[in-house]
């Protein structure tokens, strides 16, 4: 898998890592078949995004993605900040891979979802409670993904021969996991450690 100059530069070096403690808003939101997890936190001045801080868990075009996002939203009109997208977050990194596009998909949610959590408290109406949007991604009957590079993989293959690397079946599910993995992205197994 290729990577652009600035993915690989802001996976190196991310900016704005961290959480605010008194946030004006949190967005969470996460994908089940990659495993990627996103926590957006924004300070507010005068209709202004004064502060953003971020927490992934995820793979690099994940955290190059939350690394861009904070950058290209720092300092912007809410309104501004909401034309974020997912194509604008693709194109300012240089583009990615296909199969990392749902990554640009999730940060852009996630900044809307801290946004709108902002904007709900700002109306003195009461936040749904927290919980992490799992994106869902329809997957062919009997498809299973590789967790790292999001191929095809078959069921009974202890390895990804797109990207190589290790992977074990999970015994709830029968989705393939990380070879590390503790738990399993797909349905939250505990997995038995090798």
């Amino acid at each position: 898998m290729i990577y652009s100059e600035k993915v690989m530069e802001h996976f190196q070096n991310p900016r704005n890592v961290g959480v605010i403690k008194d946030a004006d808003g949190v967005g969470e939101v996460g994908n089940p078949v990659c495993g990627d997890m996103m926590t957006f936190y924004i300070k507010v001045q005068d209709d202004h995004l004064e502060d953003i801080k971020y927490q992934t868990f995820g793979c690099g075009a994940a955290i190059a993605v939350s690394s861009i996002i904070s950058e290209l939203a720092m300092g912007k009109k809410i309104d501004e900040a909401l034309q974020i997208t997912n194509k604008v977050v693709a194109e300012s990194l240089g583009g990615l891979p296909s199969n990392k596009l749902h990554c640009s998909n999730l940060g852009a949610d996630a900044l809307r979802k801290a946004i709108e959590d902002y904007q709900l408290k700002k109306a003195g109406k009461k936040p749904p409670e927290k919980k992490v949007e799992a994106k869902e991604v329809e997957l062919e009957e009997e498809e299973c993904l590789c967790p790292y590079c999001d191929s095809a993989v078959a069921e009974v293959v202890p390895y990804c021969k797109a990207c190589g690397r290790s992977l074990k079946i999970c015994p709830e599910c029968g989705e393939a996991a990380a070879f590390d993995a503790k738990f399993c992205p797909h349905c939250g197994a505990k997995l038995e450690e090798k």
